[in-house]
């Protein structure tokens, strides 16, 4: 987590995109199935290019705070401190040839970022990427209350990188007094087998949390793999490669109710998600940084809605 008691995950929005089939009965809830079954693609994002009128770049979206956490500025489109950290690139091993790379890049002096914490730390002076479908006005690009979420991602391998796909509520842009949390993958760069599966509803009353460590048998950053949240009228269940998560004692399902649920409907609020590139602030920062170590990249091949 950043300085000055920064939350990476409080946020709110007021308008809202409603999206054709996605107001109607989820399919028949079983955690064991396919979360794409019974579901048909409504959102397919393969990032031929990056769309303004679809991605905002740069700070999350917030009136909380700053919109920055960790050790890294989250730089606008077209970058700053003189890289660019959003980029589509060849990548054979992306479904179109293609993907988003997202990077972290070692500024290594100090930066003119704008109201970011760290322009002056040596450890903070890092540019990276994050993109997401709102912003800080409140503008909703795209939203969804239920479906199935995923995107397929090759995470970095670094001592420092804090890739995440999380999901907020719209509401949480502009009235953070509470707000819903969803975070489909958080995964530590040095940890290439495990990774970390949250929900979070901040803020009182009714504040309440799930979590749960997600250990995989592959390297996650020797390959893609699928992270997906499906969710329905009041659930949230989190999948691997569209396998769910298990509970470590029991082997079922993960299955966690969000409790704000009815507050969501009676706001006709949405979910909208970010793609997001960090930097732990939260671990001993290496002593020397290698040069190997001064540039991160995370690789996206696509973000997919089914309904």
């Amino acid at each position: 987590m950043p300085p000055m008691l920064s939350r990476r995950h409080l946020l709110r929005a007021a308008p809202l995109l409603a999206c054709p089939g996605l107001s109607r009965a989820d399919p028949a809830f079983d955690p064991e199935a396919d979360p794409t079954f019974g579901r048909q693609i409504v959102f397919d994002e393969f990032f031929t290019a990056i769309d303004p009128a679809i991605w905002h770049a740069g700070r999350k979206a917030t009136t909380f705070d700053g919109g920055y956490y960790g050790r890294s500025a989250f730089a606008p489109i077209e970058g700053a401190e003189g890289v660019v950290p959003y980029a589509i690139v060849d990548d054979p091993e992306a479904e179109n040839g293609h993907a988003l790379r997202l990077s972290a890049y070692h500024i290594g002096r100090p930066m003119t970022m704008p109201d970011y914490y760290g322009n002056e730390d040596p450890e903070f002076q890092w540019v990276s990427g994050n993109l997401q479908t709102a912003r800080s006005d409140g503008t909703i690009l795209r939203g969804w209350r239920r479906g199935y979420f995923e995107t397929r991602m090759r995470m970095p391998l670094h001592p420092l990188t804090w890739s995440a796909f999380w999901m907020m509520n719209g509401n949480s842009i502009l009235t953070p007094r509470t707000s819903i949390e969803i975070d489909v993958i958080e995964h530590k760069g040095f940890e290439p087998h495990l990774y970390g599966a949250y929900l979070h509803e901040w803020g009182q009353p009714g504040e309440h949390h799930e979590g749960a460590g997600v250990p995989v048998e592959p390297d996650l950053s020797r390959g893609y793999h699928r992270y997906g949240v499906l969710l329905t009228r009041n659930r949230c269940q989190v999948y691997f490669d569209r396998r769910p998560i298990r509970a470590p004692f029991t082997g079922k399902p993960l299955v966690w109710v969000i409790n704000r649920s009815v507050e969501m409907d009676m706001d006709n609020d949405t979910f909208w998600p970010l793609l997001t590139l960090a930097l732990l602030s939260d671990v001993s920062y290496p002593d020397p940084l290698r040069d190997q170590d001064r540039e991160a990249h995370l690789h996206i091949d696509y973000f997919r809605v089914f309904a």
